[in-house]
């Protein structure tokens, strides 16, 4: 069932636009919050996760990352991470209190050749939005990147030799 654009929603909406919180904003291409949250809740579904499987994840490699102060740091089983902090926070565009550290994480995936970049906020936004940003945005996550650089599998999936 298709989500409808709450009054919260359009508040959100309206704090995505280029220029409010963020130069480039949050969506992108994208004219409707609801459907944009709808289709990537389903794309996780479809890989066996959950927004909080994948935020988590996120995390864990942040974490490992910090180690590095700036630099990129060896993390098991085959990834390199660096975690590069600038001055400022960012507000959640959803309205919640709080700032985010404006904090740019960078996985390489070294069995796959692959990496992603992604921010603090982007893991709140993912834990309690399930919001990757909209197409066209210069720091959109799609969900099946994430999961295969991040190697996020589902839990009760039993790994194949």
């Amino acid at each position: 069932m298709a989500m409808k654009e709450t009054p919260q929603m359009k508040s959100a909406r309206a704090n995505m636009r280029p220029g409010k919180l963020s130069l480039p904003g949050f969506l992108g291409d994208e004219r409707d919050l609801a459907r944009l949250l709808d289709e990537d809740n389903e794309a996780v579904k479809r890989l066996g996760l959950t927004h909080a499987a994948v935020a988590a994840r996120m995390r864990e490699l942040r974490d490992a990352g910090a180690k590095g102060l700036g630099e990129f740091i060896a993390v098991a089983p085959h990834f390199d991470v660096r975690v590069d902090s600038v001055r400022g926070r960012m507000p959640c565009p959803f309205g919640e209190r709080g700032l985010y550290p404006k904090t740019n994480v960078t996985v390489r995936n070294l069995a796959t050749g692959r990496d992603i970049t992604y921010t603090d906020l982007h893991i709140h936004l993912v834990a309690a939005h399930g919001f990757y940003e909209g197409r066209g945005t210069p720091y959109r996550l799609e969900p099946a990147d994430l999961a295969a650089i991040l190697e996020i599998r589902p839990a009760n999936k039993e790994e194949t030799p």
